[in-house]
């Protein structure tokens, strides 16, 4: 052995360590200490709600204008928004994070439609996967989020 690999066998050895404990951790099994730390990091940061779930929510929105947003109280508000491709119909949106955890069941999302009939806004039923849909695409946000943030950091 040279002595260039006695200095970097303990490197080497921690890195296969640490690889060890990041695998055994993913394994379900257990390092307790890894595990708490990806559940702080899904939990709240400075504002009222969970941080992945607040982004996701608001980069899925940002095509429409707000109207309202408190990251304290976790509700996003958007204006009315008509699609260029459909001028007689318009949306609205009010996403509400409901816990601190990035969990399926933390978002809400409850869209309103309206159309153009004779010229005045008329309410008009929503779709029932509309909702879903859209919790969906932020939710599947959130955790990108979190993976890119948990693996980066």
């Amino acid at each position: 052995m040279t002595s260039r690999t006695l200095r970097t066998a303990p490197f080497k050895i921690f890195g296969a360590l640490a690889l060890a404990a990041s695998l055994a951790a993913c394994g379900g099994g257990g390092n307790k200490a890894q595990l708490a730390s990806d559940v702080a990091a899904s939990r709240l940061t400075t504002i009222g709600v969970n941080a992945y779930l607040w982004k996701a929510s608001l980069d899925t929105l940002s095509f429409m204008p707000l109207l309202q947003s408190d990251s304290n109280g976790g509700v996003i508000v958007t204006d009315w928004y008509v699609n260029p491709n459909q001028p007689a119909e318009r949306m609205k949106l009010t996403v509400t994070i409901l816990d601190a955890d990035l969990r399926a069941d933390a978002v809400r999302v409850a869209p309103q439609r309206q159309v153009l009939s004779n010229g005045n806004w008329v309410d008009a039923s929503v779709q029932a996967a509309t909702a879903q849909k859209l919790e969906d695409i932020i939710l599947t946000k959130a955790r990108d989020l979190r993976r890119a943030t948990v693996a980066g950091g």
